[in-house]
């Protein structure tokens, strides 16, 4: 055996020691070494010390208390929250009739002429065919109330967000500022957002409107100014001398400039919209989100997978039409052309309402919910348990809480609470800076404060549960994708479907599937978060420089180990963003979890705005968000640090 020589080991040591992450660890040593002895003598407890909590039911009462007996009569809400709120219900209301109005055979006729307009005639039929198939399910008139909702929350998403990304764009003041509230808001999972808005406006489609502009306007304004910033610096220069005013370069070199991004905000924000519309229905939004709800709370997969296609088909349909825009690809026509098909729509819609079936009729309608629930029993009955050799899907359900899921709870609660807080901050600073770490830090310990530090870690559990298997499927299905056009051209329409359905979705086959419970949530989690990190994943590494593949061939490397030495290297920054953005969309579907069964914080969101007790609502909404902020800070600065070394 080999020895190390005295000389030798001086040589390494100091190489070692010059290390930047060990560095940081040793720091982080001689701070435990010096708090955690006083922390431990002054809180023996091994979890979160009740001394250090702060009991906010009382408060959080109060207030909601005081909004609730003034909310008729104080000047605030009469002047002010009273006109959002009446304009809001006008206004969805004015679409809602003019939707009805128009009937099912206009509105069909106008969304396809939109899409031929558009994209031309396949997603015109593609249009017209998932209305109609929205009304043969039975759903037209909550398919109508989503619509409007939506119609509404977009328009005020896109001017608030175009107007914030118009400020970022044109002041770099306003854009630091700006940015560490946008970067927040896209880490807080949707069931936050209600919150504040239903402490406010109460429950009803105000809250609902409202909660989806704030989840759905941030898009809109990151890429309004990503786009601004981004315009051709000599044209701008070109279009200043001749003498264009600051205002007529913006309207007529900056804002053409940004076209695309500015179409691609719309896209992003209507498929947010429409995921929030369907989680607002939570509080009071109605809609097919409504029927969703209603029919999860009763473990009805028929009738929640009658209400779930409509809105799988809206989702498609938006995201193909705007995409289609924001590419360019809108068919040229002429004015007779254009008069001709909006002169057809209208004389289908009068046509409809005078022969007495301007609603959808009744006669037309296909019933699902009841074949779909008895092959939900037989499923239960013969795919549950008792499959001989791979087991069933409720085994596999157990076996995955027992074996999993179980364990890294109990580990984490059985941690000492400052344990977890050095670990944390040993991860943040290791991927980040000391501000990074103390911010990981400081949103962990408010968990403690809040008082849920159990329920908190038991939702973590689940988290990182749920992103590892993500992480081993996503980057064994990206590589595949990457290595082989076929399996590409496979998965791309199975991505884009499930990457457009909203989250509420997710749950009606993971129910089916798998029951109810933690499990389940997981599932419905990894699935949501899974087209995302293919996607990722694939693109980074399709996008590897080609010359290095070639030199890695041409010194006889084989497939292996061109993928482990010189793709997934090159990759890393695609790689790290695909574990930020699992670690995110996992986090959002978790916290819906627990109208499935997932427990822990999601239980408590949900049960505090279901029963109006908005202190549990509320101070597990705020938990949730710092366990948002938290991973968030602990996984995003690595991607940071990647890209700028790519």
């Amino acid at each position: 055996m080999a020895t190390v020589t005295a000389p030798a080991l001086r040589v390494a040591l100091p190489g070692v020691l010059k290390h930047r992450a060990l560095h940081k660890l040793l720091l982080l040593a001689v701070v435990a070494a010096v708090l955690v002895p006083l922390a431990h003598a002054r809180w023996h407890s091994g979890t979160w010390p009740a001394a250090l909590t702060v009991d906010l039911t009382d408060p959080l009462t109060r207030v909601s208390d005081w909004i609730i007996d003034n909310r008729d009569s104080h000047p605030l809400f009469l002047y002010f929250f009273g006109h959002i709120s009446n304009g809001v219900v006008l206004c969805v209301r004015a679409v809602y009739l003019f939707l009805l109005a128009a009937g099912w055979a206009g509105v069909t006729a106008l969304g396809a002429f939109v899409a031929w307009r558009t994209a031309g005639v396949r997603l015109a039929l593609g249009t017209a065919a998932a209305f109609l198939a929205c009304g043969l399910l039975g759903m037209w008139v909550p398919t109508m109330q989503t619509l409007a909702l939506m119609a509404v929350a977009v328009l005020a998403s896109v001017v608030v967000g175009a107007l914030l990304g118009l400020a970022a764009g044109l002041s770099d003041r306003m854009d630091r500022a700006l940015r560490p509230v946008l970067d927040t808001m896209q880490v807080l999972p949707a069931f936050a957002y209600l919150l504040p808005v239903v402490l406010v406006f109460g429950i009803g489609v105000p809250a609902a409107v409202l909660a989806t502009v704030v989840y759905a306007a941030p898009p809109m304004a990151r890429l309004t100014s990503l786009g601004l910033r981004g315009a051709d610096k000599e044209v701008l220069e070109a279009v200043e001398s001749l003498g264009a005013t600051a205002r007529q370069r913006l309207l007529t070199a900056r804002v053409p400039l940004a076209r695309r991004e500015l179409l691609l905000g719309l896209n992003q924000t209507i498929m947010m919209a429409l995921s929030m519309a369907v989680i607002a229905s939570v509080i009071g939004g109605g809609g097919l989100g409504d029927r969703v709800y209603q029919a999860l709370a009763s473990v009805d997969v028929g009738a929640a997978l009658a209400a779930g296609i409509p809105i799988v088909l809206l989702a498609v349909v938006l995201d193909r039409v705007t995409a289609a825009a924001g590419r360019g690809t809108e068919t040229a026509h002429g004015r007779l052309t254009t008069y001709a098909p909006l002169a057809a729509v209208a004389a289908l819609a009068v046509a409809a309402r005078l022969a007495g079936r301007p609603d959808w009729p009744d006669a037309w309608t296909v019933a699902v919910a009841e074949p779909v629930n008895r092959v939900v029993d037989w499923m239960t009955d013969h795919l549950y348990s008792g499959v001989p050799v791979v087991g069933g899907t409720a085994d596999w359900a157990g076996r995955f809480t027992t074996w999993v899921l179980d364990p890294v709870r109990d580990g984490l609660q059985g941690l000492p609470w400052w344990s977890v807080l050095l670990l944390v901050a040993a991860l943040a600073w290791l991927t980040g800076t000391w501000r990074t770490a103390l911010t990981a830090v400081l949103a962990m310990a408010a968990i403690g404060v809040l008082g849920v530090w159990e329920p908190s870690l038991d939702t973590l559990s689940q988290v990182l549960a749920a992103v590892a298997v993500t992480l081993v499927l996503g980057f064994a299905t990206g590589v595949a994708a990457a290595r082989s056009d076929r399996v590409e051209r496979l998965l791309r329409p199975v991505l884009d479907v499930f990457q457009t359905m909203p989250q509420f979705v997710y749950l009606i086959p993971v129910v089916a599937l798998f029951g109810v419970g933690r499990a389940p949530a997981v599932a419905a989690a990894v699935v949501y978060a899974l087209p995302a990190v293919v996607r990722i994943t694939t693109q980074g590494l399709r996008q590897v420089d080609p010359a290095a593949l070639e030199s890695a061939r041409s010194l006889g490397a084989t497939g292996g180990q061109q993928l482990r030495q010189v793709q997934l290297p090159l990759a890393r920054p695609a790689l790290l963003l695909a574990l930020n953005q699992g670690v995110v969309l996992v986090l959002a579907v978790v916290i819906i979890g627990g109208l499935v069964g997932g427990g822990a914080l999601g239980y408590d969101a949900v049960f505090g705005l279901a029963q109006g007790d908005l202190a549990t609502g509320l101070v597990a909404g705020a938990a949730i968000v710092c366990l948002g902020l938290m991973l968030d800070r602990v996984t995003q600065p690595a991607v940071r640090r990647a890209q700028k070394g790519a």
